[in-house]
């Protein structure tokens, strides 16, 4: 039997990054875009990681969700060793256990806020009467059951990102990963929007690891980290 869980404690932390490495290698040349990172995260931490262009934020954030793959080290979520799993449970996994939210909202512009919503939930098989109710009560808690019939091209930019942000977490997820997403947003909007996953997190416990540029939407959230040529510098207790 193929062994993917961790030994750790079924209340431990959801997500377990233990000294982890990214070497691309360009030539004769390597370079190391996260050079050394351990983490834990328990459930219901809301984590901003913050670092100029070129850092390894969001390379981190992709490790942590299983869009790319460590050169060295371990991760685990829900005590599951991601190097384990192949292809297809892969897919399965990030699908089912992980919300990722856009700066650039990729949302489908022909269909609807609903339809956008409920297109995770197609895809991972579920009758349409749980589909509606899952639907419909993520649309109640951002803000957006009116606006249900419009489609992207109506909404405007803060409401497209609670699409976005309602579609990460309508399948119930266990982390929830945002990169950068008040960056294309004016400040009032991007303090909403934030305003809205903090709702989230305390309401549901729901699990936010977050990467941003911005001190001010970093400060929303419960721990700031400080990333630096690949290395989790510094952490603040906000």
């Amino acid at each position: 039997m193929e062994k993917t869980r961790k030994n750790i404690h079924r209340n431990g932390p959801v997500l377990i990054l233990e000294n982890i490495y990214k070497i691309y290698e360009l030539g004769k040349t390597k370079v190391v875009a996260i050079n050394g990172v351990s983490l834990k995260v328990k459930k219901g931490d809301f984590i901003s990681i913050m670092g100029p262009s070129g850092s390894g934020k969001t390379t981190l954030l992709n490790l942590m969700g299983a869009l790319d793959t460590p050169t060295k080290g371990k991760v685990y979520l829900n005590g599951y060793d991601l190097e384990n799993l192949d292809d297809s449970k892969l897919t399965k996994f990030r699908r089912n256990k992980i919300g990722f939210i856009f700066q650039f909202f990729n949302l489908i512009p022909v269909l609807s806020c609903y339809e956008n919503v409920e297109l995770p939930l197609i895809i991972a098989g579920l009758n349409k009467k749980e589909r509606m109710n899952q639907v419909d009560e993520i649309l109640k808690k951002v803000e957006l059951e009116r606006y249900k019939e419009h489609k992207p091209n109506e909404l405007s930019g803060g409401q497209q990102q609670r699409v976005a942000i309602a579609r990460a977490l309508v399948n119930k997820p266990s982390i929830v990963l945002a990169d950068e997403i008040t960056g294309d947003l004016d400040s009032h909007t991007g303090d909403m929007i934030m305003d809205y996953l903090i709702s989230l997190n305390k309401s549901e416990n729901q699990t936010i690891i977050t990467v941003t540029h911005d001190i001010n939407i970093a400060k929303k959230t419960n721990t700031i980290y400080q990333i630096q040529d690949g290395r989790l510098s510094k952490t603040i207790r906000t």
